[in-house]
């Protein structure tokens, strides 16, 4: 089952773009940035982020040895993830 992504809780003031998100917000709760991970490695259609029309699926890269999550490539900057809202 696919979870839509609405919302991203960021961590702290960090400038690696590879390290910006703590956890992905999914209908009314977060799950973790590692447990979104873990859940993205099981099933590669996990989660997905509508923008603008578009849905896309979050994939898992490695960058530094350091796995992180982000969307496929669609042609939008910057990716859909770290466009989203906050999460209250």
């Amino acid at each position: 089952m696919t979870r839509r992504i609405t919302c991203i809780t960021r961590l702290p003031i960090h400038q690696d773009r590879h390290r910006r998100i703590q956890a992905v917000g999914v209908s009314g709760w977060q799950d973790s940035e590692e447990t979104a991970i873990a859940n993205v490695k099981h099933d590669k259609s996990a989660y997905d982020v509508t923008e603008q029309g578009k849905t896309v699926k979050v994939i898992v890269k490695k960058h530094d040895g350091r796995e992180y999550l982000k969307t496929e490539n669609d042609r939008f900057l910057p990716d859909n993830l770290l466009s989203l809202q906050d999460c209250s």
